[in-house]
């Protein structure tokens, strides 16, 4: 997922106390041809009209017809939603949240990157309370609809919790909607499905999971448990990442991928993240910075700044990726960042020294931002930090 909770700083406060509580995820079903239990799953779940969540290029590029055949075949009732666009906005919810009711869905299937899966939950929650809303205004909405996740990129992870990341255009705000009704109740990891993936966005997407893991081992909000899970995410990121932007037909590396990017959502959901996503979501809504890139841009530098606030989370970071130390950390991400093609600069994405403070700004404000290990104390730092990006 392109981010966490908003209460999971809150949630996690008694960590220092040796006390954490870890809820349930979804059932994970992993393997090539996978997609075709997608019927058995949404059976379980009692569904009879599936609305399926998804984006327009997905569906011309025939992955959406390949994923459903199984489900059509097997006689259930669909209707496909492709409105979807990236880093989808509270609006384009409320869109397929009123689509579903018109057509009576009973349950829905999240099909595609994490813009899909994100917008997939909204949808589910605010489907069956007319009158509620993305932003949480509105009314208090009911249980929501049943979800199964079905990723196509190794990325954001949005397939393991019930929350999305959506953007609020008119208040220029990231806005978190969600709940645990709507945590996906299957998760339907085929790597099958990322093969097509292109290098820029198969490398833009796996940035995204191991910054997931990274800042998951050096959040607030850590436990073991989520470092158990970021440990091994970064691990598998760290080595299988290069091949798989190297080599898309890499079967080994394209499995290794959605792996990591599925342990890395198990961890942030548990840990939070931090600075360097409040600076990307920043980025994403003043520049509309694709996700991987926005990260890329700021984490060599924010991890640098912050490594003196928790050498022990940096430390087990540098372990996961095979480093002798937190020191070599910075250096080591730049370097990975150049091999797979992402190592760009905040002016890269469009965004001058004017534009910095509107940035920090918008990082301070992000929920995402409480969890970092070392919090920016005011937005000239946050600036001076900027420069360097």
């Amino acid at each position: 997922m392109s981010g966490s909770t908003p209460d999971t700083a809150a949630c996690c406060a008694g960590v220092a106390a040796g006390t954490f509580l870890s809820g349930p995820g979804p059932v994970v079903d992993f393997g090539p041809g996978a997609v075709a239990r997608i019927p058995g799953h949404l059976a379980g779940a009692g569904a009879r009209r599936v609305l399926v969540v998804t984006d327009r290029g997905l569906r011309a590029a025939g992955v959406v017809d390949a994923a459903l055949a199984p489900v059509r075949a097997a006689g259930l009732a669909v209707e496909v939603d492709d409105d979807v666009t990236g880093n989808p906005s509270v609006e384009v919810v409320e869109r397929g949240a009123e689509h579903a009711r018109a057509l009576g869905s009973d349950a829905v299937l999240a099909l595609g990157g994490g813009s899909s899966l994100d917008a997939a939950k909204g949808i589910a929650l605010l489907a069956p309370t007319p009158g509620a809303r993305a932003d949480g205004s509105g009314a208090a909405p009911a249980p929501g609809l049943p979800v199964v996740a079905v990723p196509t990129t190794a990325g954001t992870g949005a397939e393991t919790n019930g929350f999305g990341v959506l953007e609020d255009l008119a208040t220029r705000q990231k806005v978190y909607c969600g709940d645990a009704s709507v945590v996906p109740r299957v998760a339907v990891l085929d790597p099958e499905l990322t093969h097509g993936l292109p290098a820029r966005p198969t490398a833009a997407t796996g940035v995204d999971a191991l910054v997931h893991g990274l800042e998951s081992l050096a959040s607030r909000g850590r436990d073991p448990m989520s470092e158990a899970f970021a440990a091994e995410a970064v691990r598998r990121a760290w080595v299988w990442l290069p091949t798989a932007v190297a080599d898309g037909r890499d079967a080994r590396a394209r499995a290794e991928m959605l792996v990591a990017a599925h342990l890395a959502g198990q961890a942030l959901t548990r840990s939070g993240l931090g600075l360097v996503h409040g600076l990307a979501h920043a980025l994403s809504l003043h520049a509309g910075a694709v996700h991987g890139l926005a990260l890329a841009a700021v984490l060599p530098e924010v991890v640098g700044w912050s490594l003196d606030a928790d050498p022990a989370g940096w430390g087990r970071a540098a372990e996961a990726a095979g480093l002798p130390g937190a020191a070599a950390l910075p250096d080591a991400l730049g370097a990975l960042l150049e091999q797979v093609g992402t190592r760009v600069t905040v002016a890269d994405l469009g965004v001058g020294p004017d534009g910095h403070e509107a940035l920090a700004r918008t990082a301070l404000a992000d929920p995402v931002t409480r969890n970092a290990p070392r919090h920016p104390g005011s937005v000239a730092e946050v600036v001076a930090l900027l420069t360097r990006c």
